[in-house]
């Protein structure tokens, strides 16, 4: 089922993903802007950093290997940043989505599993070892740490009692779910560096690889990984303000502000405290997702079941 309250449906289509893209883009320079400051210590000119990487990067000429499969490898890299736009789409942006349906949650987490196959792409194309290494590692970390994410994400809708991200804002009227349900917040941002595969997931983008699934990118193709990589992180802390933080919900300021400062306060506290953490083997993710996000998740949503039926949260 389609909700007609939405960007599209107020602005018109086109308008709309413009805004959705802009937004999207933003999002992404901001987490470079902050990442980079963190990392050098708010260094003079850290700033300009990512725009001037990505003036060389559009103007370095491409790379390539010996016997790529082209088309999979430049698929994949268009779909990384397409596929992190998409997951905003469902982002409520001033309160409405771009579009939004029955299961935003639903459509937020499939963005994400595609993300699999992109990045399988990116590693598989190039026909380098190096490369697929990474590839291979980027879905041992998915085996990790989805279902404890998709878990974290049916908790909100129970708690909700909607999958549709506006429904899950209007819920927290009385009290935001991160009070409740602070396994799933901390789950969900888990998962979010991983899809990002960054911080302590940098595994498959990892030094000990050469660079891993980016260690054949150049030029263009490595800026629009980079871009899509900035992207999804952003988008998934603009979700998680959203999902546990109450959205635009504060005193004084107006919703859209309250929903910016929240999201940056995530990509802060992201970047802070991924920067202090070493990266994780994929077989030790694979054991901490299963042995203890999976069990502590359940715990979680069988919390949160209680509570629904007490009607603890109206």
């Amino acid at each position: 089922m389609i909700e007609t309250a939405t960007l599209a449906a107020a602005w018109g289509l086109v308008p709309a993903v413009v805004a959705v893209v802009a937004t999207g883009l933003l999002l992404g320079l901001v987490v470079a802007v902050i990442d980079q400051t963190v990392l050098t210590g708010g260094g003079a000119g850290s700033g300009l950093s990512p725009l001037r990487e990505g003036t060389r990067l559009l103007l370095e000429q491409r790379r390539t290997t010996l016997a790529p499969d082209a088309l999979l490898w430049r698929t994949g890299v268009i779909a990384v940043p397409v596929l992190a736009l998409l997951s905003l789409a469902v982002v409520p942006i001033g309160e409405p989505t771009l579009w939004s349906t029955s299961a935003d949650l639903v459509w937020f987490n499939a963005m994400e599993a595609l993300l699999w196959a992109a990045v399988w792409l990116v590693g598989w194309g190039p026909n380098a070892v190096h490369a697929l290494t990474g590839g291979y590692r980027f879905l041992a970390q998915g085996l990790a740490y989805e279902l404890p994410l998709m878990f974290a994400l049916i908790t909100v809708g129970l708690g909700a009692g909607s999958l549709r991200s506006t429904d899950i804002v209007a819920a927290q009227d009385d009290l935001w779910f991160v009070v409740t349900m602070p396994v799933a917040f901390v789950v969900f941002l888990a998962g979010a560096a991983a899809f990002s595969f960054w911080g302590p997931f940098a595994a498959p983008v990892g030094a000990d690889v050469a660079g891993g699934v980016s260690s054949e990118l150049s030029g263009v193709d490595r800026l629009l990984v980079q871009i899509g990589r900035a992207v999804f992180l952003g988008a998934s802390a603009a979700m998680a303000a959203a999902l546990f933080l109450g959205a635009g919900a504060g005193p004084v300021l107006p919703g859209p502000v309250w929903h910016l400062l929240k999201t940056l306060a995530v990509v802060v506290a992201l970047i802070w405290v991924g920067r202090r953490l070493p990266v994780l083997r994929p077989d030790r993710t694979v054991e901490i997702g299963w042995m203890v996000l999976v069990p502590l998740t359940l715990l979680q949503t069988l919390v949160v079941a209680v509570l629904v039926l007490t009607d603890f949260y109206g």
